[in-house]
């Protein structure tokens, strides 16, 4: 094993791990600080991928944007801060499992959607900001707009189950 997979798998571990510590949390300020350890080594793994431009649209749009816009909301809004009482491990499970069905959906999807697809790496620059945006816009396109309705219908979701905690609360 060489050092650079060293390093993959070092910060490959390192954000699986940060990530659980998300939404596994009580504290919701913890919860976005491991966001940003997990964006970070997401970040590193780009790098290490020889992928420079992506790592630093990594760091500059979701640690440095959206990351610092969601602690101000949380301060701002004076949400609760502390321990969340209703974060408990009975609505956990559920939500694991549900994690872990679309996690093996969207595996298999993924595999039998691109099992014929191969790029040639000697012709490829890798890194560049031109065969990044070459790559995403013509030969990943489909990809990138189910992404983007996939976070379009998270986004939605997550205005619905506000607004249905809203409506108990009140």
């Amino acid at each position: 094993m060489s050092w650079v997979e060293a390093i993959f798998l070092l910060l490959s571990g390192i954000a699986v791990v940060s990530a659980l510590l998300v939404v596994t949390t009580s504290h919701l300020v913890h919860a976005a600080l491991w966001l940003v350890v997990t964006l970070g080594s997401v970040a590193g793994v780009f790098l290490v991928l020889a992928a420079e431009f992506v790592a630093w649209v990594q760091v500059l749009i979701y640690v440095g944007a959206v990351v610092v816009l969601l602690l101000f909301a949380l301060m701002l809004t004076r949400a609760p801060t502390g321990p969340q009482p209703d974060l408990t491990v009975r609505r956990a499970v559920p939500a694991a499992v549900v994690g872990l069905l679309v996690a093996v959906l969207l595996g298999v999807t993924v595999v039998a959607g691109f099992q014929d697809v191969r790029i040639d790496l000697d012709r490829v620059v890798v890194g560049s900001a031109e065969v990044t945006g070459e790559t995403i816009f013509r030969r990943w396109v489909l990809p990138f707009e189910v992404l983007s309705v996939l976070l379009l219908a998270a986004l939605v979701g997550a205005i619905v189950l506000s607004r249905l905690r809203d409506r108990e609360d009140g």
